[in-house]
């Protein structure tokens, strides 16, 4: 049975790569494409890598005749797709991108995002987007909330230490490189090739991050008490990827195995041999995550990285997942692309 998808934002980055992935889905079928300022475009002409497909144009949200679409994926800018999101129809099936239904406390939300939530009974209904570890609640959702790329690597590395019982909760420290298609399409001076590439920085730095609420959110509730890790992202002059090195106080080898272990029957994680260190080269344009682990000079501590794609696992790919499991899909559906190479 064909399953009909609109892709609300299709103009910008994670839209596209959506399109890219239902392009190769068995069940998919893409009816509507929003775009706002690119609305009665042609999809190839905003993304001429999508020009062999046959797709609707663009259009404008209120365009869309809504009754015979099954899933809608919302890849709208923050606080604009709660807006949106609480127009539509009450009975379709609904993937956020953006970051506004992923924190279940309206407090938090405003806190991070500078704002209130304009759609806090709906907000009550979301399920959190990580696949892996919320996949019996997202197959029963109606609104699923993905989460950040940024948030979804760091938690690869660490959700399964704390759950095991493995590492000091008052000693994690997390890195993370992140290639700059995570900023989004839009013109930035500080984006400019002259001014990013051959260099790398921080940013965000000292606790400002967005992504910490959900790494609050989230490391807390598996504990029982509060967690707070120190993160700092740096912006690395690469098109895709996230690197994410956590720096952990616990016995390498117990450390490895709550990783294997959990990872074990996983599709898209990968866990390398002991010692072994993952590359963003290896994950590009894939759904797929590998997670590496080294023991550190200083005895009982250990060093786990984490590699994914920022615009597939982190985000589209990730919501991609999260809709084959709300429509009653193979979940890996759309999604066994290998990794691109070199």
């Amino acid at each position: 049975m064909t399953q009909k998808i609109a892709i609300l934002g299709a103009s910008g980055y994670t839209g596209a790569e959506l399109v890219r992935l239902i392009a190769t889905h068995p069940t998919m079928d893409i009816v509507a494409l929003s775009g706002e300022r690119k609305a009665g475009m042609a999809m190839g002409d905003v993304f001429p890598h999508l020009r062999h497909l046959n797709l609707p144009n663009l259009v404008k949200i209120e365009e869309i005749d809504f009754s015979g679409v099954d899933l809608a994926f919302c890849a709208l800018p923050h606080a604009t797709s709660q807006e949106v999101i609480r127009e539509l129809p009450k009975d379709l099936k609904v993937v956020d991108l953006s970051a506004d239904f992923r924190l279940r406390d309206p407090a938090e939300y405003e806190k991070w995002y500078g704002k209130p939530h304009c759609a806090v009974e709906m907000q009550k209904e979301a399920v959190y987007g990580l696949t892996e570890f919320y996949r019996d609640d997202i197959r029963n959702a109606r609104l699923c909330a993905g989460t950040g790329c940024n948030a979804a690597a760091g938690q690869y590395a660490i959700r399964p230490l704390i759950e095991a019982g493995v590492i000091d909760l008052d000693d994690i420290l997390l890195d993370l490189k992140n290639g700059v298609s995570g900023a989004g399409r839009s013109l930035k001076e500080n984006l400019l090739h002259a001014e990013l590439s051959g260099g790398t920085y921080p940013y965000s730095a000292g606790g400002k991050h967005r992504h910490l609420g959900e790494f609050d959110q989230e490391f807390s509730k598996i504990a029982g008490r509060p967690v707070l890790v120190q993160f700092t992202p740096h912006l690395a002059p690469m098109n895709r990827g996230i690197l994410a090195s956590a720096y952990v106080k616990g016995d390498p080898e117990a450390v490895y195995k709550a990783l294997a272990d959990r990872y074990a029957a996983e599709t898209f994680i990968e866990v390398l041999p002991f010692g072994g260190l993952p590359s963003t080269r290896s994950v590009a344009g894939s759904n797929f995550v590998h997670v590496g682990v080294s023991a550190d000079r200083i005895p009982g501590r250990a060093l786990v990285v984490v590699a994914l794609d920022n615009l597939c696992k982190g985000s589209s790919g990730q919501a991609l997942q999260n809709a084959n499991l709300m429509l009653g899909n193979e979940e890996t559906a759309g999604l066994m692309l290998a990794p691109v190479f070199p």
